[in-house]
């Protein structure tokens, strides 16, 4: 017997659908603006914060002390996962990694932006067995310091890490094995460290690392930022500390320049840029949310293909935890005659539900250039391709974290007994009554989830009708009617969405 998420009631659906009809007739009617209007306040003039932030992003041991932290709970995670109990529930591995970090981390990014990326242990791990260092320009040998081929400088390698971790994580399950979470964790690592000790910079967390772009795209949403305090003193610098580094701090590993800097895609907040400049002209800034996704960002193919893949495999997550998923794989392993663990069917599951919404917004795409003035039918295809992608990342980051919500809300976990025992040893599997318990248990109410979950679908669609607009207009001089395929593809995402909250959904642990 398994225990099941409830579904959204048909109340709240109806409320999204409500809001969905408003929003869609307020894109294709009202005029969008030629400018968008932000506001920008960095936390240094912030009353009370301001010199509790400045010393925070000039000095570096804060940081130190985060990595420190994160790089011990990584080894006890790796330690649990090998050498602890089988049941995932009772293995701090599976229940930290998959329970609270991989359904927490997206919500984070709200509140952090891409600061993830700054404590992450695989990078501080691989650091240290390469660099002998954390932040100080390093003067080992090890490094091969090669330049990554042209055809690897893009975000394809992520794209397909971000699907053989989905496979691995729903196919083979990981979640469910505090064993084989540990080695994936374990092959992390090697991999960066390997990636580092080949390539100059820190070409993992730029082009392979899928949890890093996510964060890197999801960031484009964020409330806050590293940017500069004052404009006028980054655009009169010459020496370019945040970019070049100095004689103790290493370059930016991502080679971004601060004071041209527009969008937080492929910044990981290491700090370097904050801790070089002469002039301590670059904090945490409070900005207007979701200004780079709507105006900012500028549009290439392997992000836009990025960004669709987080969509899809996003709302694949969610369908993978049907009761009728389940039944459909074992209808398809009879067809084909897969047996066992069914990987096979599993397989051409995950690419058909991969593919085919990409194809479907790269068919409404080219019906977009029929549906155009005769003036613009000579638009690219590519260029409104991937324009136009930027309206997945709000969609995506809506129910991604209307999804984890549910993940961290009705799959509660006893920490203290886990952190107790964090290899489980001697422990029993939960019990139904303790799964019950643990899902009736919620610190917030389920009428408060449902309303909460309901509204980042409707703020979603909002955002992404704001991203059609701004686009419509700024890019190609047109109003919203002209992008109509567009926009029913934003509303077929949002609808696909909105069913699959609605539906009860077995829970993973």
């Amino acid at each position: 017997m398994t225990m099941t998420h409830p579904g959204l009631p048909m109340a709240w659906a109806l409320w999204v659908l409500t809001s969905m009809v408003l929003c869609t007739a307020w894109a294709l009617l009202a005029p969008a603006p030629t400018e968008f209007t932000t506001r920008r306040r960095s936390f240094q003039s912030v009353p009370f914060v301001a010199g509790l932030s400045r010393y925070l992003v000039v000095h570096s041991w804060p940081l130190l002390l985060l990595k420190i932290l994160f790089v011990g709970v990584f080894l006890l995670v790796i330690a649990a996962g090998l050498w602890g109990t089988a049941i995932p529930e009772r293995n701090l591995a599976t229940a930290l990694t998959w329970n609270l970090w991989w359904s927490g981390i997206v919500i984070a990014i709200l509140f952090t932006g891409s600061a993830w990326c700054a404590v992450c242990p695989w990078d501080t791990i691989a650091s240290v067995l390469v660099k002998f260092r954390l932040w100080r320009r390093s003067q080992s040998n090890s490094l091969l310091r090669l330049t990554l081929p042209k055809k690897l400088r893009n975000l394809w390698p992520a794209i397909i890490l971000f699907v053989a971790l989905s496979w691995l994580e729903l196919g083979v399950g990981v979640t469910a094995s505090p064993y084989a979470t540990a080695l994936m964790a374990m092959l992390m690592v090697v991999f960066a460290t390997l990636i580092m000790v080949l390539y100059k910079d820190k070409a993992f967390c730029r082009y392979f690392c899928p949890v890093g772009r996510t964060v890197g795209v999801y960031s484009q949403l964020a409330p806050i930022a590293l940017r500069p305090v004052d404009d006028d003193i980054c655009s009169r610098c010459e020496t370019l500390e945040c970019f070049h580094g100095n004689d103790s701090i290493d370059a930016c590993p991502t080679l971004l320049v601060m004071g041209r800097l527009q969008e937080s895609t492929y910044c990981t907040s290491c700090g370097n840029c904050t801790q070089s400049c002469p002039s301590q002209n670059i904090n945490w800034t409070m900005r207007s949310p979701s200004v780079e996704v709507i105006q900012e960002a500028r549009p290439h193919m392997d992000e836009a293909f990025f960004m669709l893949t987080l969509l899809v495999l996003t709302s694949f997550h969610g369908v993978t935890m049907l009761e009728d998923w389940q039944y459909s794989i074992s209808q398809l392993g009879q067809l084909i005659g897969d047996s066992g663990q069914l990987l096979t069917s599993f397989t051409v599951g995950l690419l058909l539900s991969w593919l085919l919404p990409i194809l479907f917004y790269f068919s409404l795409i080219s019906v977009c250039l029929l549906w155009l003035p005769s003036g613009k039918q000579a638009l690219s295809r590519e260029k409104l391709f991937s324009s136009f992608a930027f309206i997945s990342i709000p969609l995506a980051f809506s129910y991604h974290i209307a999804h984890n919500l549910n993940h961290l809300l009705r799959e509660g976990t006893d920490w203290m007994a886990l952190i107790a025992n964090p290899l489980g040893i001697g422990s029993l599997p939960l019990s139904m009554v303790e799964k019950h318990q643990r899902h009736s248990g919620m610190w917030l109410s389920q009428e408060m989830l449902f309303s909460l979950q309901a509204l980042l679908l409707v703020v979603g669609f909002y955002l992404s009708m704001q991203v059609l607009r701004y686009r419509a207009r700024r890019l190609f001089q047109l109003r919203v009617y002209h992008f109509v395929p567009v926009l029913l593809f934003a509303i077929s995402v949002t609808g696909f969405n909105l069913w699959l909250l609605m539906q009860d959904m077995v829970m993973r642990m």
